[in-house]
């Protein structure tokens, strides 16, 4: 097999019916993976799509705004047939208000999805690893705003803090168990969750001045450090995150 590929490997993606969980997903089963493709809206595109090219794919339904849903689905798909060797913790949601007048409402759904369902998805997919003497590859979804304060997203910037030192801490306790973790922190990305801020002109364009690149970002773009990150080429990389932004932490 080839040190990219992941032939004969089970992935789960949480949020793939679209953004980036889609592009990951695409990608994935691009190297030779099954896809598992979760998330509380219909897969049929990102299935199909992966089915047309020549690749496998199925679609499982949850929702993550109840966390515990993670281990729920885990153990659903763990009983159906084999056990899962990649986890891409993809699905997250975001609120926009200024912290003056943000609602603990927002504050407690942005967390739950984005930071609590992580840990506990993560849990049963080591548990699940270790209990077949195995190891495994979980990826986390972070973001520049685990580096970088941002602006009206306080949930959401505690979130992506919260998950790249949860990166961290479940790759030091799990990675001489051969469970690797590590996270892709993507910069400004075209999706729904960026939407907002492209329909603001100026602060469209004040992004976009500030993106050596000269870009925003696809999701197609983060599928390669998907595949390498899950892959026998990552197979000494712990702990890290990999940011996939077009420059943007380097200027």
């Amino acid at each position: 097999m080839s040190l990219f590929g992941l032939s004969a490997r089970r992935a789960l993606v949480t949020g793939a019916n679209t953004g980036i969980g889609q592009g990951v997903a695409f990608a994935l089963a691009e190297a030779g993976a099954h896809v598992v493709c979760a998330g509380r809206s219909a897969m049929d595109e990102t299935v199909g799509q992966i089915r047309s090219s020549g690749g496998s794919a199925e679609p499982l339904a949850l929702d993550l705004s109840d966390p515990a849903a993670g281990a729920r689905s885990f153990e659903q798909v763990a009983r159906a047939g084999e056990g899962l060797d990649i986890l891409v913790n993809n699905a997250g949601i975001i609120r926009r208000a200024d912290s003056i007048d943000f609602t603990e409402a927002d504050w407690d759904e942005v967390i739950d999805v984005n930071l609590k369902a992580v840990f506990l998805l993560s849990q049963a997919f080591a548990r699940a690893a270790f209990d077949r003497g195995a190891g495994g590859r979980i990826i986390n979804i972070a973001s520049l705003l685990s580096f970088q304060g941002g602006i009206r997203v306080p949930s959401y910037t505690a979130s992506k803090h919260g998950v790249l030192g949860l990166t961290r801490i479940l790759a030091c306790e799990w990675a001489a168990r051969g469970l690797n973790v590590n996270a892709i922190a993507p910069g400004y990305i075209a999706t729904s969750n960026t939407k907002a801020l492209r329909e603001d002109k100026q602060r469209y364009q004040a992004i976009l001045d500030r993106i050596p690149a000269g870009r925003w970002g696809e999701p197609s773009d983060l599928g390669g450090a998907a595949v390498f990150l899950a892959s026998d080429a990552a197979a000494y990389v712990h702990g890290a995150v990999l940011p996939v932004d077009g420059g943007w932490l380097a200027r």
